[in-house]
């Protein structure tokens, strides 16, 4: 038997929406407080989110857009490898490939529970997490990467893979921390099956995924007011991308046109390349969606509607929409430029709705090593940490200082945990005076932090805006450089890669956010 639903009225349908969002920002919330490992459980770098029964977005939860490139296409990737006939309660699927998962990078592992409700299949409910374990490698493909995972079954029936599930621990170099962080991932996908039954007990499995395709059909048409209430136009931008893997910037550039109630945004890139840079499709559209929603309508809702009216192209095999076998760790790194491109295309069609250039990326220092001393004296660690940099200036704010932009939205790990958990003192954390770009209203500014080695490690730092510098819009100043230096005579890095002996340091500089206007135009009381 089905439910019978009745006529549906826009206040039912405004509480299912609200209950959606509940159960997506409560099952992140159970992820984070049942987690282990600092990148989780302090750093909160995960998200969740609802799919309807053929993998559309009903609901994100407000965590970490670029991840949103992780779920676009995991259930259809799903629903394309295993027979949906054969789906049963109590099935959970895992998987992260970049390829053949529907994810953007390896680290960040999918877990995909179905909800079931009077026997039929009504929801899926997902989750990632970004596992920090696949370190100390090259990124030059796929395959020096990490291990990567097609969506399969972890769970069948609600009974553990244990095959499954020790070959993924296998290939880890922290396996106690995936192990539980794969457990919470497990106990938060529970609460999400658990509210989305509770909501269809409520109010009738039928009301329910009504108003799930009725809130799709209302980001719709939200999003295409907002675009009819913008100009009509096209307006390209030009950028570029430098960190430390090249010698010379890349050049980037978009074309943005608005047609009515239609958007399209058309990318220029160059060949993929060998190094972890390059963005799959699902990490391209995931930050287009993010800002376009961003400057045309912030309130629109996180589901699959508000994509409707954009379209997005880009070179095939480019660093914008790679093929196998591309190397994509540091995708996130593509994506924050590719926001920032797409804010100075828009800028030139709505300049009161959009900031000067953010800080651009989200520098990344990374720690690993062996434990030298006490009782886990042997043991492996990992210690990941992306730090926030300069906001742009607004047309009537000054940018924030130190703060994650765009694609990501992770916090700063506590220095009482960080110098608890790992062999690191935090000697220097501080914002970077002069690093803002000068204007009627300033950009933000970066930060300096500067660790201190107790053992022996590894290093990685990834950093951009190192050649190049954050723009500003109606004649402010561009935003400092990202940098990074290390001391007493430790062994030069290459490219941002190198060891710390005990009592060497590592500081890392992060970019400053552009300024807004003319300097001179800056009022005294702004100061």
């Amino acid at each position: 038997m089905t439910d019978t639903a009745p006529a549906l009225d826009p206040i039912t349908v405004e509480v299912i929406g609200a209950a959606l969002s509940s159960i997506v920002e409560e099952t992140g919330e159970a992820l984070v407080r049942a987690s282990y490992s600092t990148n989780v459980k302090e750093r909160r770098d995960c998200s969740t989110a609802l799919f309807d029964r053929a993998g559309r977005t009903l609901c994100q939860a407000e965590h970490i857009p670029v991840h949103l490139g992780s779920f676009l296409d995991f259930i259809p990737m799903v629903l394309s490898l295993h027979d949906a006939a054969g789906i049963r309660p109590g099935d959970v699927f895992v998987g992260n490939d970049a390829y053949q998962g529907g994810g953007t990078h390896l680290p960040d592992i999918v877990l995909a529970e179905p909800v079931f409700h009077g026997g039929r299949l009504v929801a899926w409910t997902v989750n990632l997490a970004h596992h920090s374990d696949f370190v100390d490698r090259a990124h030059a493909h796929i395959y020096q990467e990490g291990l990567r995972i097609p969506p399969i079954r972890l769970y069948r029936e609600g009974v553990l893979q244990e095959d499954v599930q020790n070959l993924i621990l296998l290939n880890c170099q922290v396996p106690r921390e995936r192990l539980s962080d794969l457990r919470a991932q497990m106990a938060a996908n529970r609460v999400g099956v658990q509210r989305f039954q509770e909501l269809c007990a409520r109010y009738g499995a039928e009301t329910v995924l009504a108003s799930g395709q009725a809130l799709l059909d209302y980001a719709e048409r939200k999003m295409r007011a907002g675009l009819a209430a913008l100009p009509d136009g096209a307006w390209r931008f030009e950028d570029v991308f430098d960190n430390l893997d090249f010698d010379a910037p890349i050049p980037l550039a978009v074309t943005v046109t608005i047609s009515g109630e239609d958007i399209a945004l058309a990318f220029e890139a160059p060949p993929q390349v060998r190094a972890g840079i390059n963005m799959t499709r699902t990490a391209l559209l995931a930050t287009v969606y993010y800002i376009v929603k961003s400057v045309v309508d912030p309130t629109v809702l996180p589901n699959a509607g508000l994509a409707r009216p954009i379209t997005v192209t880009a070179p095939d095999r480019s660093i914008l929409n790679c093929a196998h076998p591309a190397a994509v760790n540091g995708r996130v790194q593509t994506c924050q430029r590719v926001a920032d491109l797409i804010l100075g295309a828009l800028a030139q069609a709505a300049p009161e709705r959009v900031s000067a250039c953010t800080n651009s990326t989200c520098t990344v220092a990374q720690f690993s090593g062996t434990r030298q001393s006490g009782p886990e004296a042997g043991a492996y660690w990992v210690y990941l940490e992306t730090i926030g940099g300069g906001g742009g200036a607004r047309p009537a704010a000054d940018g924030l200082d130190g703060i994650h932009v765009h694609a990501t939205n992770t916090s700063n790990l506590p220095v009482e945990a960080l110098e608890v958990e790992y062999p690191l003192i935090l000697e220097r954390y501080e914002l970077v005076d002069g690093s803002q770009g000068t204007g009627r209203q300033r950009g933000g500014m970066g930060l300096r932090r500067v660790y201190r080695a107790t053992e022996d490690c590894l290093v990685r730092v990834d950093i951009s805006r190192n050649l190049s510098r954050s723009w500003g819009l109606a004649g402010g100043g561009e935003g400092g450089h990202g940098s990074y230096a290390t001391g007493p005579g430790t062994a030069p890095f290459d490219r941002g890669q190198g060891a710390l002996r005990r009592g060497e340091w590592l500081e890392v500089v992060t970019p400053g956010g552009g300024g807004y206007g003319h300097p001179e135009e800056r009022r005294v009381a702004a100061e």
